[in-house]
């Protein structure tokens, strides 16, 4: 990845992803897994559901330390099998 993150942000900061996948159980606990290995925290996921119910969004805050933390935390999020989008 190629982004402008370091340009647009003051690290650390507190950063939210909000992730879009399938409407399944699991996929908070996923999410928070992937965020353990790669900025371990405390983290409260915050999920809705699609209005007809076939996809979660999950926004989680997480504080981040780099531009390069942030790129690494976006691909492994989005490797998730039941992850569609990472915002």
């Amino acid at each position: 990845m190629n982004t402008k993150f370091d340009e647009l942000l003051e690290f650390p900061c507190r950063f939210p992803f909000k992730i879009l996948g399938l409407a399944d159980a699991r996929l908070p606990d996923l999410v928070v897994e992937v965020l353990q290995q790669h900025a371990p925290g405390d983290y409260s996921p915050q999920v809705r559901p699609s209005s007809k119910g076939t996809y979660h969004s999950v926004t989680v805050y997480v504080r981040v330390e780099s531009k390069e933390q942030v790129e690494r935390l976006y691909h492994a999020l989005g490797q998730l099998d039941l992850v569609k989008y990472v915002l």
